[in-house]
């Protein structure tokens, strides 16, 4: 691999300085570094370097980005929504592989260097937009990490033969198990999670639950997974997303909740939800230690047409859901898409220290609060020391 040497890149909580980069790994930081021979040379013009962006939470398999405009069906609960997008996916042929790249192409443009994707299976879809995604996992390899969740969209136990789906998803390859509302989408708490779990044992894989269950029923939802948690000894392994009834419990409850998650490393993931969703609280759940992560969502699909894959704007909804104005709080939240979620997945070889891979995002602004408000277009890109995008296109 190639030796490159950044000048005068501005890093967070660090003066202009010069990054030297050998077989993909950042192998030098000082204020002033002389070339080695032969190494290519890239001007920094004194940018900001971000480490790579990290979206935790999306779903690529299923957005509509470069398909033709699809307009929104009004929907009173989830379920109805879920509907809507099997029939999408039946009358317009949704090509898992084909959106994914899209939606991937559009997310390494922005920023981002690693992904974790849920993708749907049931016994409509099958295995189509796992194995799509999988197959796009492998085709830009070189370009962003993405780790994929076989995740039971349309529910699990109400629709028998997804149980058996899963667990060929993840003999496939299939990196995580994902969940779903095992009150409010299975009806069947116990059984739900059991399989799940059960699932995650035999598979060896981490656990990524969506949990929408508001209030009193998500919290309890909260206990049973935390129960098993411990009983199989899943510590540093769950994550709940959206976790929803974080923010619609009282102090006593909330403090009990953080407890556990403390005690059994369980992390919460937040995207900064819109359409008057309580929130959990970030700036509490941080301040408090708990492990998190946060992404996009769905982008451009049957959900809604809002969404964009670019993290710089989704830690902007982060610290505007959350009311976070002072640059603490906004550095915080860069924090948030950056080291805590490679955390959460488990990136070891992440961070801007020598030894790690060279992940790092160039971009010209004033100061890093001042481009999650901006929110400019990367100039350049780079994944293990290649440069992937520049000026907001794919190389």
């Amino acid at each position: 691999m190639p030796t490159t040497l950044i000048r005068n890149v501005r890093p967070l909580h660090h003066d202009a300085t010069d990054v030297l980069v050998t077989d993909g790994v950042i192998a030098d930081i000082a204020t002033t570094l002389t070339p080695p021979a032969g190494a290519t040379v890239i001007d920094g013009k004194g940018s900001l370097l971000f480490q790579g962006l990290i979206d935790g939470h999306t779903h690529m398999d299923k957005a509509l980005i470069g398909l033709p405009w699809h307009s929104t069906k009004a929907t009173t609960s989830i379920t109805e929504v879920i509907a809507n997008e099997r029939q999408l996916r039946r009358e317009e042929h949704i090509d898992a592989h084909q959106q994914s790249t899209r939606h991937a192409h559009a997310a390494i443009a922005s920023g981002t260097t690693h992904i974790r994707s849920f993708a749907d299976i049931d016994t409509e879809w099958g295995l189509n937009g796992v194995r799509g995604l999988m197959q796009t996992r492998e085709d830009l390899r070189d370009k962003v990490h993405i780790q994929v969740v076989a995740f039971p969209q349309s529910g699990m136990l109400i629709r028998p033969g997804t149980v058996e789906l899963l667990d060929q998803a993840l003999a496939e390859g299939a990196d995580v198990i994902g969940g779903l509302d095992p009150s409010a989408i299975d009806r069947d708490p116990k059984g739900h999670l059991d399989t799940i779990f059960a699932l995650a044992e035999k598979h060896d894989v981490d656990v990524d639950i969506h949990l929408h269950e508001p209030g009193e029923l998500g919290a309890f939802s909260f206990d049973l997974i935390a129960e098993r948690t411990r009983v199989l000894g899943w510590q540093g392994r769950v994550t709940i997303s959206h976790a929803f009834a974080l923010g619609g419990v009282d102090a006593v409850r909330l403090g009990g909740l953080i407890d556990d998650l403390l005690d059994l490393k369980i992390a919460i993931m937040s995207h900064g939800p819109s359409g008057g969703r309580p929130a959990p609280p970030v700036d509490q759940l941080r301040a408090a230690g708990v492990r998190m992560l946060s992404g996009n969502d769905g982008i451009q699909d049957s959900w809604g047409p809002l969404n964009r894959p670019e993290m710089l704007l989704r830690a902007y909804l982060v610290c505007y859901r959350n009311g976070f104005r002072r640059d603490d709080q906004i550095e915080d939240v860069i924090d948030l898409i950056t080291n805590s979620s490679a955390e959460v997945m488990g990136i070891d070889d992440y961070g801007f220290a020598v030894g790690k891979a060279a992940d790092m995002v160039l971009i010209e602004e004033e100061n890093h609060c001042a481009a999650v408000v901006r929110r400019p277009i990367p100039w350049l890109v780079m994944k293990s020391g290649v440069v992937t995008a520049r000026d907001g296109a794919v190389v």
